[in-house]
């Protein structure tokens, strides 16, 4: 009897302390959001405080939120481009200023092969032939009738100044004047390369083929019809024409 009136004493007392456990818990769950909320109201009036521009108080806890950067003003928008334009600029200069020597040397080079690669027209008065160079190569050679004494071709470097279909021709001495056509004296192509405002000298065709490679013309360079309409397709007016020995 004595034994269970032990054990209903210590169940009573163990109910007793649940029941005061549980109440100081609910007591301190009660509390504790209360003394959170206060620094945090504190907290967010000291910002506002802040933001509006009113003076800091001593003392407030820092904020843990990352700072928002301040936005550029427009003009800053507008400028900051420019001046990161500048410093690319500046910082991509000496590299263009050192390409530009190498660029200078190719343009040369370019001038170079662009001007052997035109075509230029050389006669040659010892051996009665006319060359045709193209990239510093013979592509094309012709005989041809040259001048004969007193009425030497000239010699040095011309310039085609004249181009003509079917040409008529003039005798220079009794002035006699000869249509175009088949039997012209000048064939059937006119390629003129000199002059002196009055007497013109250049090349031409000419239907006396057995006269190739004489001294018989009065200063032109007389060629087959065939090969002065290849050489007229090879030329234009201003093409190099070189005169030698």
């Amino acid at each position: 009897m004595v034994r269970n009136e032990s054990v209903a004493n210590i169940f009573m007392f163990l109910c007793f302390g649940t029941a005061i456990l549980s109440l100081g818990v609910h007591w301190r769950m009660k509390i504790t959001p209360a003394q959170f909320e206060q620094p945090a109201n504190a907290a967010g009036r000291q910002v506002e405080r802040d933001q509006r521009g009113l003076t800091k108080t001593a003392g407030a806890a820092p904020s843990t939120a990352p700072v928002q950067p301040t936005q550029p003003s427009p003009i800053e928008r507008i400028s900051l481009p420019k001046k990161l334009a500048k410093v690319n600029a500046a910082t991509e200069l000496l590299p263009k200023m050192r390409s530009v020597l190498p660029g200078q040397r190719q343009n040369s080079q370019a001038f170079s092969s662009q001007t052997s690669s035109e075509t230029e027209v050389v006669v040659n008065l010892s051996d009665r032939r006319t060359y045709v160079y193209k990239g510093g190569e013979v592509i094309a050679s012709y005989p041809v009738a040259i001048g004969k004494e007193g009425w030497e071709t000239p010699t040095g470097s011309f310039r085609v100044k004249g181009m003509q279909h079917y040409p008529i021709w003039q005798h220079p001495i009794t002035g006699k004047v000869f249509p175009s056509g088949a039997d012209s004296p000048l064939g059937e192509r006119w390629i003129g390369f000199w002059s002196d405002g009055r007497n013109q000298i250049g090349f031409h065709g000419t239907p006396d083929t057995h006269l190739l490679g004489a001294a018989i013309s009065h200063g032109c360079l007389r060629m087959r019809n065939d090969d002065v309409r290849l050489l007229y397709d090879q030329v234009k007016v201003g093409t190099l024409v070189s005169v030698r020995e």
